[in-house]
């Protein structure tokens, strides 16, 4: 009963968007294409180089889930829970694939409804074909933008298994996957980067300090708290190999997602390409000089966490800051982290497993900050920050930052009210002793006797 429970509420949401599209007349490609280009601007034109790039970086990003984050975890998480952790990498990935297709995509980035969400005219790609453009990807196909888009939405989400791991039941994990994909991530997408309320207000996100990492960092914080703590909630990683493994691809793939989202093979994804590299290695240092002068030692775990923490820092800032700015916000980026997971993880008490909440959350939010301070026009004449004469991008900044806070921890939250009576969230005791490879999967990630 609560696998027919889970799936008709999968099946739910699914015939909605589809009634939704029913009562929506459909317009033909020629309409979509008229509607999209203003009749003074030449008409849009795909570009090959553009295009070629853009299918690279669209590559590096699904790297950064599988197998990125998925080794970068597993690699953290106790030896009997690694393949689980995985797993819920792997699996997030595939949900999010088919399920943006048939009807993330529209609601993220169809034609803005009160600046809430999308109309859902492109249930299923309704009305997209091979030529057609999507106005804020002038230059490239609109079939390569969604999948570039399908591969942001599946990290956010498997980002956030990151604080829920060794406790949570893979089955319940799958419900929150969609649930959490359809009424977090979606919104918040539109609002930022698909013509929504925080677009008009003039929010600044270069590739997804808003929308991914803060929208991420709070969902894994609410649910840590709901799910309460582990039986055992030390961090005894099964292998910091996997982990610096995963960490490098996710800095490697992180040239997809920020040089990327200029959309172009341009000098403005050239800045963001140096900004983000830049920047990581900056707050690797500052994460392993400020854990040497704190504990004595400096650890690789601390380099592999300094330089994801970066990673995050940077993102909303990337193609809006010079050089200097990528600096400053790559040694904050290691800085400030660094004490949410030292100092105020233990001091509040929640057992946010793999700090995510700690690095994705209060790096997100410090570069989505930043931006406001450090954008500099002219590296991108569409920022301009407190330190080049205009204060009031930083209290959007901060707006921006709130609404998602607010907005992110009360969806969260329901959410899990919601799951509650369908299935069961945490595997019994007995189960997590065992461990989740086993009790969830019948196997294990290491057969070290076999």
């Amino acid at each position: 009963m609560k696998r027919l429970a889970s799936l008709l509420v999968l099946l739910s949401f699914i015939g909605i968007g589809g009634i939704l599209s029913a009562e929506e007349q459909i317009p033909t490609m020629p309409a979509v294409l008229e509607q999209m280009q203003p009749a003074s601007e030449a008409p849009l034109k795909i570009d090959t180089g553009d295009t070629a790039w853009m299918i690279v970086a669209t590559a590096l990003v699904m790297l950064m889930t599988i197998p990125g984050l998925a080794l970068f975890y597993g690699g953290l998480s106790k030896r009997k829970d690694s393949l689980n952790t995985i797993a819920m990498s792997f699996v997030t990935f595939c949900i999010v694939s088919v399920l943006w297709v048939i009807y993330g995509y529209t609601f993220a980035f169809g034609t803005d409804v009160s600046g809430i969400i999308g109309k859902p005219t492109k249930i299923f790609l309704s009305g997209v074909g091979v030529n057609s453009i999507f106005e804020a990807a002038k230059t490239i196909p609109e079939y390569i933008f969604i999948v570039y888009q399908l591969t942001f939405a599946a990290i956010t989400v498997a980002l956030v298994s990151g604080a829920y791991i060794e406790r949570m039941k893979f089955s319940a994990w799958i419900l929150f996957s969609i649930l959490w994909l359809t009424f977090s991530y979606l919104p918040i997408v539109h609002w930022v980067w698909g013509g929504g309320f925080l677009a008009k207000l003039g929010a600044l996100d270069f590739a997804g300090g808003t929308v991914v990492h803060i929208n991420a960092g709070i969902a894994s914080l609410v649910g840590a708290l709901v799910l309460g703590k582990r039986r055992d909630t030390t961090l005894i990683p099964s292998n910091l190999t996997l982990t610096v493994l995963g960490a490098g691809l996710l800095w490697f793939g992180w040239f997809g997602f920020n040089a990327g989202s200029a959309l172009a093979a341009s000098g403005l994804a050239g800045a963001a390409f140096i900004n983000t590299n830049t920047a990581t290695a900056m707050a690797a240092v500052s994460w392993m000089f400020t854990e040497w002068i704190y504990s004595k030692k400096p650890t690789v775990l601390g380099l592999a966490s300094g330089a994801v923490a970066g990673l995050v820092a940077i993102t909303p800032a990337a193609g809006f800051v010079n050089v200097t700015g990528a600096i400053i916000i790559g040694v904050l980026g290691g800085i400030i982290p660094f004490f949410a997971v030292a100092k105020l993880k233990p001091k509040l008490g929640y057992d946010d497993t793999l700090d995510a909440f700690g690095i994705h959350g209060v790096a997100g939010t410090l570069g989505a900050v930043l931006t406001g301070i450090f954008a500099n026009p002219s590296i991108n004449e569409l920022g301009k920050g407190l330190l080049y004469g205009n204060p009031g991008q930083l209290m959007i900044q901060l707006i921006a930052v709130g609404v998602t806070v607010l907005y992110v921890a009360t969806v969260t939250f329901l959410i899990f009210m919601v799951i509650k009576p369908l299935v069961e969230i945490r595997v019994d005791i007995e189960d997590e002793v065992i461990g989740l490879d086993e009790s969830q999967h019948r196997e294990k990630a290491y057969n070290l006797h076999t």
